[in-house]
This record gives C-alpha cells, sequence and structure tokens, in this order.
C-alpha cells in the first residue's frame, strides 16, 4: 500500500497539579480549551472537543501519524502552561499534573464520548475527578497505584 492512513481517535484526559481550581474562571477556562485544541491541530491530531471543569480537562482527538502520544501531551502541557501563566499573576503559580491517562475511542463510540465530554459540568455536580477517572481506567482495565496517580 503506498499509502500510510490512520484513524484513531484518543480521549485524553489530565488535571491541574494537585486539582486546583486554577479553570474556575468560565471565559479563561473556554478559551484554555480553545488554545488546547488549536494546539492539537497544530500537531496534526485533529481535535474533535476539548472539555472539562475547573481542575480538569478532557480532549477528544483523532490522533496523527507522525507524533507518540507521549510528545503530543507534553507540547500540549508546555504550550498551555505557557499560554495560561501569560493571563495574569493570578495564574503564575498554574501547573499541570505530571501524569495523565488517554484511552482509544472506537468509531462507534465516538458520539457517546463527544456527548461525555461537552456534558462535564452537570456530570461533575454528582462526581468527583478521582471517581470520574477511577471509572474510566476501571472501564478501559487499565492499572494503577492510587499513591501516584493523584499529583
Amino acid at each position: 500500500m503506498p499509502q500510510s492512513l490512520s484513524a484513531v481517535y484518543i480521549h485524553l484526559v489530565f488535571s491541574t497539579k494537585d486539582r486546583r481550581p486554577f479553570l474556575r474562571d468560565q471565559t479563561l477556562r473556554h478559551e484554555a480549551h480553545s488554545y488546547l485544541a488549536e494546539v492539537s491541530n497544530r500537531l496534526d491530531c485533529p481535535a474533535l472537543l476539548v472539555g472539562g471543569v475547573e481542575d480538569h480537562v478532557h480532549i477528544l482527538a483523532r490522533f496523527g501519524r507522525t507524533i507518540t502520544q507521549a510528545e503530543w501531551v507534553k507540547e500540549l502541557k508546555r504550550a498551555s502552561n505557557e499560554w495560561i501563566k501569560g493571563r495574569g499573576c493570578d495564574y503564575a503559580d498554574f501547573q499541570w499534573q505530571g501524569g495523565y491517562s488517554d484511552f482509544s475511542v472506537s468509531q462507534s463510540n465516538l458520539e457517546q464520548v463527544f456527548k461525555y465530554i461537552a456534558n462535564q459540568e452537570e456530570h461533575h455536580r454528582k462526581v468527583s475527578f478521582q471517581d470520574e477517572l477511577r471509572v474510566l481506567l476501571t472501564k478501559h482495565e487499565t492499572k494503577w497505584d492510587e499513591k501516584y496517580v493523584w499529583d
């Protein structure tokens, strides 16, 4: 086959350091989500949706063929960290957590994951980020150690 073709979708989740609510301001949050989408698009990983609440983000993207997951996440965090810190002195201490979780999404589940991310504010009126991530990790049969996943 002379062409290299790919249709891999990723649901990426990461939080602010210690889950501090730096993204409480709705305007900043929406701008940060837009910026994360822009960075992902520049990395040839088109973002279908970026969402989240005050202490974490979810990104649904079609993963590119020329970048590793680690490189993608590292650049998303690096660029957005710099961008958020540039919003003013209230954000001078901003940091993302060291780790992340990402999950493959089949074509048949894209709409369901899209709706899930779009409804994050409503979802988190009932469920904490930690409980949400535990459910995602369990659903995707991913093993984790509680003492290392929450920084």
